[in-house]
């Protein structure tokens, strides 16, 4: 009988895989840019939504009932029947979140130009009948089982499914306006926010130890507890590895450690290491993770610079190439699964050939599976509602075209309140004029002409760095009035030649300071030879000065002008 101990661990699982669609909806977001935040977030939020109610009445069913396709699942669930092993409505929705997860990594690929109503049906497809019936070859007792085929926690079953129909949509799909030259070299295009990729990754890193872990769907007995722990020493230990692997091997071929193409790393060695986290030793998930990250680094310059597909975030590197690989890599380092006599089935433990061939045999199976079905789907969607936005759309952004969104970030909006008002009523916070200004208002404005003192303002673009020593500078000449603004920009060099993703960037803008101040009584020639003198190192960056005549300044709250408009002193 199983026990309420066990189906804690597996409810508890399902909660760790369901904040997954978190991580996911971090990365995805982070790595594309801003005007297609919005409409990313309600596809992660969608695709489990979708998946969910489609995947309780048809793909569970499916995959694990095995008494028919249609609503099989609603069946199996409204039984409230124990198969002998867990309780089917805890299983259920443990079996949904990972649904959900194998949908989800196709939106990643295919981000920033896939209309949103398409994303929606294949979302539903994949959930109904794409995942369930391959999931049920290698879970749900189907031939692979049968055969021995081993994937613990899903590298195959889900992640790689996912990679596959990611690599066809894309491809179908085709790239984001800007992408290819028209050459077919690849451009770099940056996500708008590597914090919001990194929290993603964390995120699903921390999850991943229920989407490992909780694959034991048991925490009785001794046995079941040293597996549980033997799997989350290997799952984060390969993680660990393959973001070390890959930030040393960007550091050598891009001169800089690639942030991006790191975090990609993590979950590269997280993915792999699902098929074998239970079978593996702490050495084969060293190896294993030490392998993806060669796997992830070069499969997405395969990928981009090659094959020419257009991936966003990596999902096709991450999901589809580590995963085939992380299965495969289980026939050769299976420890803990063993023969009748009790010997390792792994290649490297004198296990044979027996074991990574039926792992080829499955990745190739579900490969031709997941290949074949996605390309009937995307190609039916393409020629009836479309699949692609137009081409308006897409530069716009899909959140102001596919759901009336201005912008996802409030930020980046005037956050402007009307405040109504007739000539008599007084605005509170408002002093009276009378009271606001001790100096006689100019009523004619004709009549009294501005100061013909010399206006001049000088704008300072300028390092970041050398913000502090510029404002003491300008403090000891006299100059007490400036507006700093940053900003991103670039000279002739067109900023130093970075790499994003492994393709260099066509124009690098780099942040600096904008600096606006307008003299008078200060020389202004006196203002450009300080700046000069503060910003001056001797290297390609220290930046511009712009020197513009003033016609004349209006002091709003006293009506001077001109002078008297710049001075402070009542």
């Amino acid at each position: 009988m199983y026990s309420s101990v066990d189906t804690i661990w597996v409810l508890l699982g399902a909660l760790l895989v369901f904040f997954m669609q978190a991580g996911f909806a971090m990365v995805e977001t982070g790595f594309t840019r801003a005007k297609n935040a919005g409409n990313i977030i309600m596809k992660n939020l969608m695709d489990f939504s979708i998946g969910t109610p489609v995947y309780w009445i048809l793909g569970f069913g499916i995959m694990f009932a095995g008494d028919g396709l249609f609503f099989g699942g609603f069946d199996f669930l409204i039984r409230g029947n124990y198969d002998g092993t867990f309780p089917t409505a805890a299983f259920v929705i443990f079996q949904t979140v990972f649904c959900a997860t194998a949908a989800t990594i196709v939106s990643g690929a295919m981000a920033e130009r896939t209309k949103f109503i398409s994303y929606c049906i294949y979302s539903a497809i994949i959930s109904a009948v794409i995942y369930p019936v391959s999931g049920h070859w290698i879970w749900g007792g189907g031939w692979l089982a049968q055969m021995g085929f081993h994937d613990f926690a899903g590298s195959t079953a889900v992640h790689m499914v996912g990679g596959v129909a990611a690599l066809v949509g894309a491809t179908i799909l085709g790239p984001r306006i800007g992408k290819y030259d028209k050459n077919g070299n690849p451009k770099a295009i940056p996500g708008h926010s590597l914090t919001l990729g990194a929290l993603g990754v964390f995120i699903l890193w921390f999850c991943w130890f229920g989407f490992n872990g909780g694959s034991t769907v048991s925490m009785t007995g001794d046995d079941t507890l040293l597996s549980a722990s033997n799997i989350f020493v290997t799952t984060n230990l390969a993680a660990a590895v393959a973001t070390c692997t890959v930030m040393i091997i960007t550091w050598v071929r891009y001169k800089k450690p690639d942030v991006s193409m790191t975090l990609n790393g993590s979950l590269a060695g997280l993915v792999a290491i699902t098929a074998g986290c239970d079978a593996v030793t702490p050495v084969g998930a060293f190896w294993i993770g030490l392998i993806a990250g060669f796997i992830v680094v070069f499969g997405i310059e395969f990928i981009d610079k090659k094959l020419k597909i257009d991936d966003p975030v990596g999902a096709i590197g991450v999901h589809g190439l580590c995963g085939a690989g992380g299965t495969i890599l289980t026939g050769l380092f299976a420890y803990h699964l063993t023969d009748d006599a009790g010997n390792p089935l792994g290649l490297f433990y004198g296990g044979g050939f027996k074991l990574v061939g039926i792992q080829i045999l499955g990745v190739i199976a579900v490969i031709i599976w997941v290949a074949v079905t996605m390309t009937i789907v995307f190609q039916l969607l393409k020629h009836t509602v479309g699949l692609r936005v137009s081409k308006h759309e897409e530069i716009v952004g899909l959140d102001i075209e596919e759901h009336g969104l201005v912008s996802s970030y409030a930020d980046f909006m005037p956050n402007v309140e009307a405040i109504a008002e007739d000539d008599t009523e007084e605005v509170s916070g408002k002093a009276p004029m009378a009271a606001a200004v001790p100096v006689q208002l100019v009523e004619d404005k004709a009549a009294t002409p501005a100061s013909d003192v010399k206006i001049t303002k000088i704008v300072i673009l300028a390092k970041q760095s050398r913000f502090e020593a510029l404002k003491a500078a300008m403090n000891e000449i006299g100059v007490t009035g400036m507006t700093v603004t940053n900003v991103l920009g670039c000279g002739m060099q067109k900023g130093s030649t970075e790499y994003y993703r492994g393709v260099p960037l066509e124009m690098n803008l780099l942040p600096k300071i904008k600096v606006e101040i307008v003299v008078c009584k200060v020389p202004a020639r006196t203002v450009i030879e300080t700046a000069k003198r503060v910003l001056y190192t001797g290297h390609i960056g220290d930046g511009k000065i712009f020197v513009y005549n003033i016609e004349n300044v209006i002091k709003v709250r006293t009506g001077e002008e001109g002078y008297d408009a710049l001075q402070d002193v009542e």
